[in-house]
């Protein structure tokens, strides 16, 4: 399949517009749309550009049923034609931080600059480590939801799944950190409209 030839939505339109949704029309995704969503989501920033964030793209219905038992039986599991499981790896992001560094740098400068980040967990145990990853991909969580509003699909946020169970239905390492689970696809409710606090009441100006 190609992607989407219809006009995305802008940035105001997609964040305007989106609401959760957990009943999804029964037809399977765009292979390039997904495609251009996850793209997008990589688009993220992260402190020093190490890039923590990883996802398991679920489009097997069998699995997405094994996937609905460990969390809580909720139905959007399986009625989305796609789940999108986004994690934190930072022991893997750490391993290969060469990799999230300049090209135009020289071979000495990145040496020491990955040295000098992974100098500052070295003290860390790897739970410690793993939740300054999550902060990172959390954003990039962030960056998803809107993606997939902008070319004209849905989602919901879900944070109510059994993390272990994941892990071993997955095949995950034990350090992964999850940031959520993600149902996406085309609405088949509107879903409730947004009923949020007032920028007065949750923002102070200095």
């Amino acid at each position: 399949m190609t992607a989407t030839t219809t006009r995305p939505l802008t940035v105001q339109e997609a964040i305007e517009t989106r609401v959760s949704i957990r009943k999804f029309v029964q037809e399977p995704m765009n292979q390039g749309d997904l495609r251009e969503i996850l793209r997008l989501a990589t688009l993220a920033p992260s402190a020093n550009n190490v890039q923590t964030w990883r996802a398991a793209v679920i489009q097997n219905p069998e699995l997405q049923v094994k996937l609905q038992e460990v969390s809580y039986n909720q139905a959007q599991i399986t009625s989305a034609p796609a789940v999108i499981v986004v994690y934190s790896d930072m022991e893997d992001a750490l391993d290969t931080l060469e990799d999230t560094l300049p090209a135009t740098m020289s071979e000495a400068d990145r040496q020491a600059r990955a040295a000098g980040f992974r100098g500052r967990f070295q003290d860390q145990d790897v739970a410690q480590r793993g939740q300054w990853g999550l902060t990172q991909a959390n954003i990039a969580f962030g960056y998803l939801m809107l993606a997939a509003r902008s070319l004209g699909y849905d989602t919901v946020p879900m944070l109510g799944f059994q993390p272990e169970k994941v892990r071993e239905l997955l095949g995950l390492p034990e350090h992964v950190q999850f940031v959520g689970l993600l149902p996406i696809g085309k609405r088949a409710e509107d879903g409730f409209p947004h009923h949020r606090h007032s920028v007065e009441r949750v923002v102070k100006f200095y």
